[in-house]
């Protein structure tokens, strides 16, 4: 029997045997439901690593007002580290508001994304303890990896409308396929000013958020 909930069903057919589409709504909702809680965890465990040094006086205020400050690069890699999983949360979301199907690729690509969200915080901590060349490299590098994961499930799920409710319009992909390499990008020519300057490298990271807006911007136009 099949149930209709919305444009998608519970059923689970063969119809299409040799592309190994699977439509199953329970399957699809499974998915999505822990990938959420993936990038929930994810941007949790961000926080946690935000913590005073444990020589520090809670009772000597100028002593504690000089922790908290040194604790700057930390809340950096917080915010930056913060806003792109958000970003990439936001592709996620909408590369899987009209996904109706699945196969054993998206299952996949969906799995190597959720393991390289689950390992951001490590990267995350180690620009917030080093400046180095190597602390921004290795965070960027992770960033790219992540953001090419992410773009690669858009184009598998929405191109020809293979595992969609329709197909997009060939400039509303574009402009998704586009707003998802955004941020790899960012962060792969920040690998290359990391050789010039390593400051110069993160801050570059910022533009991501603008870069993301214009679009936005002007694609709403």
């Amino acid at each position: 029997m099949k149930h209709v909930a919305g444009k998608r069903t519970n059923r689970v057919t063969s119809a299409t045997p040799d592309r190994g589409i699977i439509e199953d709504h329970l399957g699809l909702e499974r998915l999505i439901f822990f990938s959420d809680a993936v990038f929930a965890i994810a941007v949790t465990l961000l926080a946690l690593e935000i913590r005073l040094p444990d020589a520090t006086d809670l009772d000597n205020d100028a002593q504690l007002l000089a922790a908290l400050a040194a604790l700057g690069p930390k809340y950096f890699s917080y915010v930056i580290s913060f806003l792109v999983i958000g970003s990439y949360w936001l592709v996620h979301h909408r590369s899987f508001r009209h996904i109706v199907r699945y196969d054993r690729r998206l299952l996949m690509l969906n799995l190597l994304l959720l393991m390289v969200v689950a390992f951001l915080p490590f990267p995350s901590s180690v620009i917030g303890e080093s400046n180095s060349r190597v602390a921004t490299i290795f965070y960027a590098l992770t960033m790219v990896i992540t953001g090419l994961l992410s773009a690669m499930i858009w184009l598998h799920a929405h191109r020809h409308g293979r595992l969609t409710d329709q197909q997009l319009a060939p400039p509303v992909f574009r402009q998704g396929l586009l707003r998802s390499l955004i941020p790899p990008a960012i962060f792969l020519i920040s690998i290359a000013l990391a050789y010039i300057d390593s400051d110069l490298a993160r801050y570059s990271w910022i533009s991501i958020a603008f870069v993301s807006l214009l679009l936005r911007q002007t694609t709403s136009r």
